[in-house]
């Protein structure tokens, strides 16, 4: 690749990756799956390393998240709030361990202690406590400002509002501290919530990090009381009248100040521990009744810490170990062709629902009438499905072994499921489409997408009130 190519390519992820950041970390809608925008993550860092003289201060490899919303008050953290970098294989926790003995100076063979905790899917805040008492709580943000959310923080019973000190190490309070941490849905609790809005004719949540957070900003704190919201304490930020050796006292101290510490936290002595907490939590999640997407893993020595410094975005002594996508097998039992407002046809898998990850599924997606014909995918065929970054699930492939000649082969559809018209295809595109721009489907999704919160972001127009003011005649087009 050329340095210009390179250039271009550059601009171009970080437009991406900058868009995904929006919709994940504000909006809390992401449009793809964690493991697509690590993939492009990843190619941005790896281009930035190819051509160095090519970064720049407003790179998205150079900072944490997104800025934060102006519906609330901005909360400068004390000390920032950095996001972690990833590992997807052991061979890649090892490299970890490697680099930071390289950076330490310390032989090959050397043993570093960690700490293994549980990466929670939820949202992570920050608490600052002055004299042991609850001032602000606030969501990352971009890492340097976030969000007060204080109000609907003191809803979540299991955060103190006063620090315990009886049986603490300490004989008063910190005079200022910030204790970092992460609010989380339960499933049980996140179906709850989704049966609600269900009954309410409302949205529902795709997933409970996003439940989550859509609850923690509610400009009404009394609906996020109602949400039932959970938290883990798992470190500290600026810390002002307290020192601790590792990140293993740290976590003591904030259960005897009253924190909720994640019970299923490991002291390990080597990288070879660690891998082994991997293994072991990867074949035991589905036990938990919270979503986990992999383990975080940090080096337990403070001093160790402070001399492996970071990145400006990543602390260089810890790394999150993500699981593999989660998988499950069911029947698929029927198609439905949905239609979107540019009259782009979207074969929809029906299935039988599945436990996966946590969430039932009965719905996945398959993309097109070319993805069909590669996988050769058929109605009764067994199917494995993947909840890639918990967003729509998608079909993988068949289990062709398991057919019983009962399967039928999916055909696109001739007409519009929806207003009988003319479906064409054009040359070079595997999109199907309806020509009729009159199309009742089309409209209604024209103008969903009219009123929706990227577009003229219009309070009270929903999904379900789009399509009900247009069956009573009300809405014709946007301009309505």
């Amino acid at each position: 690749m050329t340095r210009e190519q390179a250039r271009a390519r550059i601009a171009e992820l970080r437009q991406q990756v900058e868009y995904h950041n929006y919709r994940y970390y504000v909006l809390d809608q992401p449009e793809i799956s964690d493991e697509e925008y690590d993939a492009l993550f990843r190619e941005l860092q790896q281009l930035e390393a190819q051509f160095p003289d090519l970064i720049t201060p407003d790179s998205p490899t150079q900072r944490v998240g997104a800025t934060p919303q102006s519906a609330f008050p901005e909360h400068t953290h004390r000390e920032v709030m950095l996001s972690l970098d990833n590992a997807f294989s052991e061979e890649e926790l090892r490299a970890f361990d490697g680099r930071v003995k390289r950076f330490l100076d310390m032989p090959p063979d050397a043993t570093i202690e960690y700490t293994c905790e549980l990466k929670i899917d939820g949202l992570a805040v920050s608490l600052t406590y002055e004299d042991g008492v609850l001032m602000v709580g606030a969501t990352r943000g971009d890492g340097v400002r976030g969000e007060d959310v204080t109000p609907n923080i003191r809803t979540v019973r299991q955060i103190p509002l006063r620090l315990r000190t009886g049986e603490s190490l300490f004989d008063a309070p910190p005079r200022l501290i910030e204790v970092r941490g992460e609010v989380y849905l339960s499933y049980q609790e996140f179906e709850r919530i989704n049966h609600q809005r269900a009954h309410a004719g409302e949205p529902l949540f795709a997933n409970p990090r996003n439940a989550a957070a859509g609850s923690l900003r509610q400009l009404d704190s009394r609906i996020t009381a109602q949400r039932r919201l959970r938290f883990w304490a798992y470190g500290l930020g600026y810390c002002e009248g307290a020192e601790f050796a590792t990140q293993w006292d740290t976590l003591q101290q904030l259960k005897r100040w009253g924190f909720p510490v994640n019970p299923n936290t490991r002291l390990v002595s080597d990288i070879q521990g660690a891998l082994a907490f991997c293994r072991e939590w990867n074949r035991r999640r589905a036990e938990l009744d919270y979503a986990t997407d992999g383990v975080v893993i940090k080096v337990n020595r403070i001093d160790l810490q402070r001399r492996l410094g970071s990145t400006a975005r990543a602390p260089r002594w810890a790394i999150a170990y993500k699981y593999p996508a989660e998988q499950a097998t069911t029947t698929l039992r029927e198609v439905r062709w949905q239609v979107g407002r540019t009259g782009v046809l979207t074969p929809v898998a029906m299935m039988e629902p599945v436990q996966v990850g946590g969430v039932t599924v009965s719905r996945a997606t398959l993309h097109n009438i070319d993805y069909i014909r590669e996988k050769d995918i058929r109605v009764g065929d067994r199917v494995v499905i993947q909840r890639a970054g918990e967003v729509i699930p998608e079909v993988l492939y068949v289990l062709t072994d398991a057919r019983d000649g009962d399967e039928t082969p999916i055909e696109p559809p001739a007409q519009c499921p929806v207003c009988g018209a003319q479906v064409e295809r054009a040359e070079n595109e595997a999109a199907l489409r309806c020509i009729n721009l009159a199309c009742p489907a089309q409209i209604v999704e024209r103008i969903r997408h009219f009123a929706s919160r990227n577009a003229m972001n219009i309070e009270g127009i929903g999904d379900k009130w789009t399509q009900r003011l247009f069956e009573l005649g009300y809405l014709k087009d946007p301009a309505d």
